[in-house]
């Protein structure tokens, strides 16, 4: 699977992204990163992010907030899916 980010959200909502390039969770966000692109290439991929701090955000406002954490990534990236969910949407999403 190339490289996982681990987003620190918390830092973002300051304008303060940290890039922290590992496997894991970094704070209360999770995350799954999928690599979409032919022969896994690194040049597409599908995310999912968890965090509390999407609680009471609008969608365009959860993106806006992933996107500023990985700016610097999705200038060479082609294509970029995302979806963000607070826990509780989480929870409910894993019930389905």
């Amino acid at each position: 699977m190339g490289k996982i980010v681990s987003l620190d959200l918390d830092r973002a909502v300051d304008g303060d992204c940290d890039r922290e390039y590992g496997v894991g969770p970094r704070l209360d966000t999770d995350q799954e990163v999928e690599d979409t692109s032919p022969n896994h290439c690194s040049t597409s991929f599908k995310v999912l992010v968890v965090s509390s701090l999407f609680e009471g955000k609008p969608l365009l406002q959860r993106h806006r907030l992933v996107n500023s954490c990985l700016a610097e990534e999705l200038k060479e990236i082609h294509a970029f899916e995302q979806k963000t969910l607070s826990p509780a949407q989480w929870e409910q999403e894993k019930k389905k």
